[in-house]
């Protein structure tokens, strides 16, 4: 998921959220009048999630780690970056003050 060179940062978003929607699209077109109601709810939550900007992506993993680890203070600090890379030993120092800075920017929904 993630990983850096001198110059680069390179942390990479995976999500198959694509291959979700048509398949929920594939089963709507074949499904009965009692399928069809929950089918098209999960079908809008599915493109929903798929709309989700990467840079937001990587914000909710950064507070899902850093919760993982009882994590709780500011997170653009330097104790959150410590946090995460102790939640995560191989992130770089470079990727966790980005994902950091993310997580600030993107604060996690009550």
């Amino acid at each position: 998921m993630f990983g850096s060179s001198k110059n680069q940062l390179n942390v990479l978003v995976l999500r198959d959220t694509d291959a979700v929607v048509a398949a929920v699209r594939q089963a709507l077109t074949e499904a009965d009048d009692a399928e069809r109601p929950g089918l098209e709810r999960a079908l809008a939550l599915a493109e929903q999630a798929a709309a989700v900007p990467d840079d937001e992506v990587r914000a909710r993993w950064a507070h899902r780690r850093l919760a993982a680890v009882g994590y709780q203070g500011a997170l653009d600090s330097v104790s959150a970056v410590k946090a995460l890379r102790q939640a995560e030993p191989d992130l770089s120092l470079r990727a966790a003050v980005e994902l950091t800075r993310a997580a600030a920017a993107h604060p996690p929904v009550a």
